[in-house]
């Protein structure tokens, strides 16, 4: 089914404020093109690569195949080809995803394939849940970036009216959060009331939040593929803290009162009780 073109969706919400550097020369009257996309993969120096080290290129998309070498992750960390369907807003935002942060993408293509070779060789065809967790991020990841850690420990501890009512200002002065997830921006075209990523939580410094964002983007980028390689982590999805993104201060109109967060529904309480 085609999907409905909209040229200012990058413009509706401030959610989608990381991919609006590469995605302002796609906000033409009509669905971007292959030749589109990868005009703006062209562009970048130095050229973007898959975790396998070649150079990315978007394709459209191929037969399925049982062979390892065809599969999704393969194909791009073997070749550089990520498949893109055509007028579909779950592959264009995944191609912005790999323009915004690429370091980190490919950090995650390489630790996918990884997991299919050690499938192989395990003779199985079951998902690991290092492969559960990884998926999880690259669909529904959020970057929470924070000059203080105290405020982090408010979303580890899912404090949530605590942390964006109570210290409001705080969050807007020393906290950012950054979609990551590309079904997690296909989602937020139509926000609702229950949508929540699974965030990786960074510290940075105070500065961090005064320079722009292709600088911020860039930082993050590096910081997170550091954290993707990292093979004491990514056991499971349980790793990855649940975040109401529509309870950060200015993503949500209905979020201006303090009764917003008296929703235990979307702002669910910890497995403590908390």
């Amino acid at each position: 089914m085609t999907q409905l073109w909209t040229p200012d969706c990058l413009e509706r919400s401030p959610m989608f404020e990381p991919l609006r550097g590469y995605g302002a020369a796609l906000q033409g009257a009509g669905w971007p093109t292959m030749a589109d996309l990868q005009s703006l993969l062209d562009a970048r120096q130095p050229p973007l690569l898959s975790g396998g080290g070649m150079p990315l290129r978007f394709v459209a998309p191929a037969r399925r195949s049982v062979r390892l070498e065809d599969k999704y992750e393969a194909r791009i960390y073997l070749n550089g080809e990520v498949q893109v369907r055509p007028a579909n807003w779950h592959d264009f935002m995944n191609a912005l995803v790999w323009l915004t942060f690429p370091l980190a993408k490919a950090a995650l293509n390489a630790r996918h394939y990884c997991a299919l070779l050690d499938q192989q060789s395990a003779g199985t065809s079951n998902r690991g849940p290092l492969q559960d967790a990884l998926t999880l991020f690259d669909e529904g990841g959020v970057i929470v970036a924070a000059g203080d850690a105290g405020l982090l420990r408010l979303l580890r501890e899912f404090s949530w009216k605590e942390l964006f009512w109570h210290n409001r200002a705080c969050v807007e002065s020393s906290m950012r959060f950054y979609l990551f997830g590309h079904a997690l921006y296909e989602k937020a075209l139509s926000p609702y009331t229950g949508l929540t990523g699974r965030g990786i939580f960074l510290e940075v410094n105070e500065d961090f939040f005064e320079t722009g964002i292709t600088a911020q983007t860039a930082r993050l980028d590096a910081l997170l593929e550091k954290r993707l390689f990292d093979t004491g982590a990514w056991r499971t999805t349980r790793e990855l803290a649940p975040v109401p993104i529509l309870g950060v201060p200015g993503w949500c109109a209905d979020n201006e009162c303090a009764a917003y967060y008296d929703n235990t529904g979307y702002f669910r309480p910890g497995r403590d009780g908390r």
